[in-house]
């Protein structure tokens, strides 16, 4: 491969790609990557560096790897476990290995790196986001894009501060064809006025032992593992998941999977912020073992214009309440539509089906790490918007008031399942005693957060 253009800084390569782009951008490009890499030429190589490979990081590596012209420069990994794991993959879905390296700060100053994309635990999505935009680096971050609601504003105020990087986040279910078929469907009438959303997710997780602390493995570097969140013992239930039912780097089911439906049911509904929030939270299995939040939780956004979206979330009951353990239905005067990632069936106000569309993409359900179709088609979505002003299909703009609903959620549950009085115009909570309690975190001196 010829990379002639690898040793220009990184804003000039950067120009040149988006050059390149343009430059093909009347000619028409086969499907095949063969074909792809011939007309747009070896020389627009995007150069990304993927921090963890856990979960996440495996299916977002094997959806790079099927992206023509993308160089995966940079494995982050502070597990050398996880490291030698991920290099071995690696060598399976692309052919060679990527550069090692387990602090992203050092990784952000290469010039050989145009793109980071986030697979970390959720309190480093943002610090991690962040540090990538102020080196000029276009960001792919999971869900939840932020810890806390004061985080999911600085990533919005960074969109507008470097409007010419593309930063998405993996709320993979925008991207799905099928999807984006029904919700225009949705805003042209076919249900009529669409006035309620129910979102779900039910799920059979086991028993979380009792943490105890311990030594850190020799493998992970703790101090880089924690980043900017206050500094404690090493338990040994952190590692394996199951941070996430740990407040102090975790942020629930309701943003670790909610996020996905929530933000489906509110792009169909056409709302942003709501104006109150409400929820009924307990943890109801297991009452004696390590996992510290709610396990189950319904929770009531309310809109302007008598809209509604509910999260029914049960983490750890399998009873499929609805049809599949994840999803949502849509409600309107003249119909509904249940939709997931298979795809959704259209029904009448009488309960008659109309029409089913199944998905044409393979995209995992409740199963650990996920990956698929969409978060194929959702990742080059991303790499088109870099190389040829593609439009994002989950940019913060519509990341982050998603990503508001399930902090919202958490803030309710946290604070006895108490009410959440939101200004719908900007999206912050009206209650001084939450916000002064809830709406941001104390960080690790060295690792505070800025735009």
């Amino acid at each position: 491969m010829n990379d002639t253009n690898d040793s220009l800084p990184t804003d000039t390569r950067r120009s040149f790609i988006k050059k390149s782009a343009l430059g093909a951008a009347g000619i028409a490009v086969a499907s095949t990557a063969k074909s792809y890499a011939s007309v747009i030429g070896a020389n627009d190589t995007l150069h990304v560096a993927l921090a963890g490979f856990k979960r996440r990081g495996k299916p977002l590596m094997d959806s790079l790897a099927k992206v023509p012209n993308v160089k995966l420069t940079y494995l982050i990994e502070v597990d050398s476990r996880q490291m030698d794991a991920g290099m071995k993959h690696a060598e399976e879905v692309l052919g060679y290995k990527p550069k090692a390296e387990k602090d992203i700060r050092k990784v952000v100053e290469q010039k050989d790196v145009d793109a980071i994309m986030i697979a970390t635990p959720d309190h480093l999505h943002a610090y991690e986001a962040l540090l990538g935009l102020k080196h000029g680096k276009h960001v792919y971050v999971e869900k939840p894009c932020a810890y806390n609601l004061d985080e999911d504003r600085m990533l919005l105020k960074a969109e507008k501060k470097y409007s010419d990087l593309k930063i998405q986040m993996g709320s993979q279910q925008r991207s799905s064809r099928e999807t984006q078929e029904i919700v225009a469907q949705i805003h042209e009438g076919v249900i009529g006025d669409p006035y309620k959303a129910v979102a779900f997710y039910n799920n059979a997780r086991g028993r979380v032992a009792n943490p105890k602390v311990v030594a850190p493995p020799k493998e992970l570097d703790w101090e880089l593992w924690q980043g900017p969140a206050p500094r404690t013992d090493f338990i040994d239930i952190v590692e394996d998941y199951n941070w996430h039912w740990r407040w102090h780097w975790g942020t629930a089911e309701s943003a670790n999977n909610g996020t996905h439906e929530l933000d489906v049911a509110r792009w169909a509904l056409g709302v942003v912020y709501p104006e109150e929030v409400r929820t009924i939270s307990g943890k109801h299995h297991f009452a004696d073992d390590g996992w510290e939040m709610y396990d189950t939780m319904e929770a009531t956004y309310r809109f302007a214009g008598n809209k509604v979206i509910q999260w029914d979330g049960k983490s750890r009951n399998g009873y499929q309440t609805y049809q599949g353990g994840r999803g949502l239905v849509v409600y309107g005067s003249e119909g509904s539509v249940h939709l997931n990632r298979g795809g959704y069936r259209l029904y009448d106000r009488k309960g008659d089906l109309i029409r089913e569309t199944l998905a044409g993409t393979n995209e995992g359900g409740i199963a650990l790490g996920g990956g698929g179709g969409m978060t194929d088609i959702h990742v080059r979505n991303w790499v088109n918007a870099i190389r040829k002003g593609e439009k994002l299909a989950a940019p913060m703009k519509e990341g982050v008031p998603s990503t508001h609903l399930t902090h919202y959620a958490n803030i309710s549950s946290r604070a006895g399942d108490a009410l959440v009085l939101v200004d719908s115009k900007t999206g912050k909570m009206k209650d001084k005693e939450l916000v002064k309690k809830y709406d941001a975190r104390e960080y690790e001196p060295g690792w505070e957060l800025s735009v």
